[in-house]
C-alpha cells in the first residue's frame, strides 16, 4: 500500500487527459466543504439533553462556536506545517491522510456529542477533522497549477468550488438524516455524524487515488508560456517558501485572506442561528437550512466565476471588487434587518459570499503570479494560517459581540449590527493591503532561475 501511495507512482503519461485532475479534487473539497455547514448543528447541539429545549446543562451557542474555529484554525496550522510534505509527496499520499482525518474526526466528534463530552468534539472535529482539512484543502492546489498552467485562475477554482459547495450538499443533507433519526430521546445528531464520517471517508479515498501529476515538463498541446504581460503582477521566478514568509508581499496577502475570511467565515459559522434570529418567528430550523445551503451555492459559484475572471482581468483587480463593493454590502445589512426584508438580506449576503468564495478559489493563482509555481502549495500551506487565525476571528466577532449586545438589553434580531459594521470597516483595510502590493524582490528568487522579472499592474 505504501508503494501504490509514493508519488512517482502517480506520474501520468505525457497523453493522460488532464480534465480527469479535477474530478479528484472535487471529490477531496466537496467532502471537506462540509464544514461549511455544520452550523445547522449548531441549534439541535444546544438541546443535546433536553431534546425539545435547552436546558442548564446543554451546551451555548459560544461553547458550540469553538468547534468550528478550532477545525478553521487547524486547517491553516496544519496546512502551513505540511505544506511542504504534501508538495513533495503528491497528492494521492496526502489524500489519503486527509480522508482518515477527516473521516474519523466526525466519528470521534459523534461519540463526544454522545458521552456529551465536548472536549471530544472539539479534538475529533476540531483537531484532528481539523487537521483533514488543512491537508485535504491544498492537497489538489499544486497538482492543479501544473497540469493547467494556461488557465491557473480557472483549474484552481474549479477545484476550490468544491469546497464552497460542500454545504450545499451536506446542509440538507444533515437535515434530513437529522429528522430520519430523531426520536423522543435524540436529536439524531449523533447518527448523522457516524453515517457523514463514513461516507466522506469512502469518497475522500475515492479522490486520492485517482490523482495524478503531469510528467517533467509537461505542457499543454499547442501552447507555450505567454510573454510579459504589462497588465498583471506576474513573475517566471520561484521564490522557496521559506524566503516567500519573509517578503512584505506575503504579509500584504495574509492580511487581504484574513480579513476577506473573517467578513465571511464569522456570517457562515452562524447563517443558521442569524437568520432565524434577524426574522424572529418567519424562518423556521428547515428554512434555515435552506439559507445555509443557498450561501453555499453562491460561495460555490463564485469560487469559479471570480477565479476564472481573474485570469483575464488579473488578481489584484479581482480582489479590489471584492474590497470596494463588500463593505458597503455589510453595511447595508443591518437596514435589510430593519426593513424586514428577507430578500434583500439574503442578496446582499448572496452577493457578499461569491466574494468571499471568490477570495479563496484566487488566493492559489495569486500566489503562483507573485512568488512562482514552483514551490505554491508551501506557500499557500503557510498563507493559510490567515485562515486560521480568520477562523478564530470571525465566530468570535459574531458570537461575543452577540453575547454582548443582549446582556446589555439589545433584542436578538439587532444583536448582529454592530458586527456588519466591523466586518465593513475589516475590508476597508483588506482593500489598502491589496492596493500596495509590488513585484517581489529578485533577491528572494531561486539564484539559478535567470528570468526576467514581473510587471506590477
Amino acid at each position: 500500500m505504501a508503494g501504490v501511495l509514493e508519488r512517482g507512482r502517480t506520474v501520468a503519461p505525457s497523453t493522460y487527459n488532464r480534465w480527469l485532475i479535477p474530478p479528484c479534487a472535487l471529490a477531496t473539497h466537496l467532502c471537506i466543504g462540509q464544514a461549511y455547514a455544520l452550523s445547522v448543528f449548531n441549534l439541535p447541539l444546544t438541546r443535546q439533553l433536553g431534546i425539545t429545549k435547552s436546558v442548564s446543562a446543554d451546551w451555548t451557542l459560544v461553547e458550540l462556536g469553538w468547534i468550528f474555529s478550532i477545525a478553521i484554525a487547524m486547517l491553516g496550522l496544519s496546512a502551513a506545517l505540511f505544506g511542504t510534505w504534501v508538495q513533495a509527496e503528491g497528492p494521492r499520499k496526502s489524500g489519503v491522510v486527509a480522508a482518515v482525518c477527516w473521516g474519523s474526526g466526525f466519528l470521534l466528534g459523534a461519540l463526544g456529542i454522545y458521552l456529551h463530552q465536548l472536549w471530544l468534539v472539539y479534538l475529533g472535529y476540531g483537531f484532528i477533522g481539523g487537521i483533514g482539512l488543512g491537508i485535504g484543502y491544498i492537497t489538489p492546489v499544486s497538482t492543479l497549477i501544473a497540469w493547467f498552467p494556461d488557465r491557473r485562475g480557472m483549474a484552481t477554482g474549479l477545484a476550490i468550488m468544491g469546497f464552497g459547495g460542500g454545504a450545499l450538499i451536506a446542509s440538507p443533507l444533515s437535515d434530513a438524516l437529522m429528522r430520519h433519526f430523531a426520536s423522543l430521546t435524540s436529536t439524531g445528531v449523533v447518527q448523522t455524524w457516524l453515517v457523514l464520517g463514513v461516507v466522506y471517508l469512502v469518497f475522500m479515498l475515492g479522490g486520492a487515488f485517482g490523482y495524478r501529476v503531469p510528467p517533467a515538463n509537461w505542457q499543454p498541446a499547442g501552447w507555450s508560456p505567454p510573454p510579459t504581460q504589462l497588465r498583471r503582477l506576474i513573475t517566471d521566478k520561484h521564490v522557496r517558501a521559506q524566503e516567500a514568509i519573509q517578503t512584505p508581499q506575503f504579509w500584504l496577502l495574509w492580511v487581504v485572506l484574513c480579513f476577506n475570511v473573517t467578513a465571511g467565515i464569522g456570517v457562515l459559522g452562524q447563517a443558521s442561528a442569524m437568520i432565524q434570529e434577524v426574522f424572529r418567528g418567519r424562518i423556521g430550523p428547515s428554512a434555515a437550512a435552506g439559507f445555509v445551503g443557498l450561501l453555499s451555492l453562491f460561495n460555490m459559484g463564485g469560487r469559479f466565476f471570480w477565479a476564472s475572471l481573474s485570469d483575464r482581468i488579473g488578481r489584484k483587480a479581482t480582489y479590489g471588487v471584492f474590497f470596494t463593493l463588500g463593505p458597503v454590502l455589510y453595511a447595508l445589512v443591518p437596514w435589510t434587518g430593519r426593513m424586514g426584508s428577507v430578500a434583500l438580506f439574503v442578496a446582499a449576503f448572496a452577493v457578499i459570499l461569491t466574494m468571499y468564495g471568490g477570495g479563496f478559489a484566487t488566493i492559489p493563482a495569486y500566489l503562483a503570479d507573485v512568488f512562482g509555481t514552483k514551490y505554491v502549495s508551501a506557500v499557500h500551506g503557510r498563507l493559510l494560517t490567515a485562515w486560521s487565525a480568520a477562523g478564530v476571528l470571525g465566530p468570535v466577532l459574531v458570537n461575543y459581540i452577540r453575547q454582548l449586545q443582549i446582556d446589555h438589553g439589545v433584542p436578538k434580531y439587532q444583536a448582529y449590527n454592530v458586527t456588519m459594521y466591523i466586518m465593513a470597516g475589516l475590508l476597508v483595510v483588506a482593500f489598502f493591503s491589496n492596493l500596495l502590493l509590488r513585484p517581489v524582490h529578485d533577491r528572494y528568487a531561486e539564484e539559478s532561475d535567470s528570468s526576467t522579472a514581473p510587471i506590477a499592474v
